[in-house]
């Protein structure tokens, strides 16, 4: 659905993004993780034929930008970090002056309007003013107005900015109902743990160079090649991890905050044994798990805290 190959967009000797190649099938939902400044808004403007790169290519939807970009723009929905708003306008009188624009007529506009004030759950503000309107209300508002033609594809830049924690999870909520519904989406973010939960896919950006782009399962493996176990005992800490230390099975011990983390010697990924050796040796165990390791850690493995 979106396919980019060397995309480059230069501002004199400044990249804001470089060689950018990725690809994103149907159906996906794909996390664009960078911090401020990386290059993602610019990606995204390109992809919705906003502007111009200065070489390389984009596809959207099969169609280049270069050659049919009023066709990608039929196809797209892009909703842009910040936007603005008609305040003397209902809410339901906003969503109908975007339909009319899209060319939606009659009591078809009427009843695509009230479809996707339900989806983004606006129904019971389809009278109020527009800005009468929270922060959360409008970004979802927003998010109506660029589904009202249907897109099959999303571009949605840092939809969850500037939001309180209740209309964040909000905002992740409607997003993987959208994905149910078969939208490709790719959504922008500096805030890791908007992401974390709802992404198949995530490209991390930093200083306009694609660090990642890959399934979320491949990017864990790549920052941690070796597993890393989580131990604790009641008892003797040290003599434990000693134990564990002595054993073929792991490479390394540490102990922090009373835990010991034990890392896997490389190759080894069978540690059935390791808790009854353990229990055999006296030891009772309160806990005994792999660590997990989340996008904010890959994404802090993976960057190096560079902006443009």
């Amino acid at each position: 659905m979106i396919r980019t190959q060397d995309l480059t967009k230069t501002y004199g000797e400044l990249h804001a993004i470089e060689n950018l190649t990725l690809e994103l099938d149907e159906g996906d939902l794909f996390g664009y993780i960078g911090p401020n400044g990386s290059g993602k808004t610019t990606t995204m403007r390109i992809l919705a034929t906003l502007l111009q790169p200065s070489w390389g290519e984009a596809y959207v939807c099969g169609h280049s930008i270069y050659t049919n970009p009023k066709e990608i723009r039929r196809l797209i929905g892009y909703m842009p970090d910040f936007f603005g708003v008609y305040d003397d306008m209902k809410v339901i009188e906003y969503l109908e002056f975007f339909a009319a624009a899209y060319r939606i007529k009659g009591p078809q506009r009427r009843k695509i309007c009230d479809q996707v004030l339900e989806l983004v759950d606006l129904g019971y503000k389809r009278e109020a003013f527009v800005t009468s309107l929270s922060r959360g209300m409008t970004q979802r508002l927003g998010l109506a107005r660029v589904l009202l033609h249907d897109p099959q594809v999303l571009l949605l830049d840092e939809p969850a900015s500037g939001l309180d924690p209740r209309a964040r999870i909000e905002i992740r909520g409607l997003l993987k109902e959208l994905r149910k519904m078969g939208k490709t989406i790719m959504v922008s973010s500096h805030i890791l743990p908007e992401l974390a939960d709802i992404c198949n896919k995530v490209g991390i950006i930093e200083r306009g160079q694609l660090l990642v782009s890959a399934d979320v399962a491949d990017v864990m493996r790549q920052v941690r090649q070796q597993p890393i176990l989580v131990i604790a005992v009641a008892g003797d800490t040290d003599a434990a991890a000693k134990l564990i230390e002595s054993t073929a099975l792991v490479g390394s011990v540490e102990i922090r905050d009373g835990r010991i983390f034990a890392t896997l010697a490389e190759g080894v990924n069978d540690y059935s044994d390791l808790p009854s050796q353990l229990i055999a040796a006296g030891h009772k165990l309160t806990l005994f798990k792999e660590d997990e390791i989340n996008l904010e850690t890959a994404f802090m493995a993976l960057t190096k805290g560079i902006t443009s």
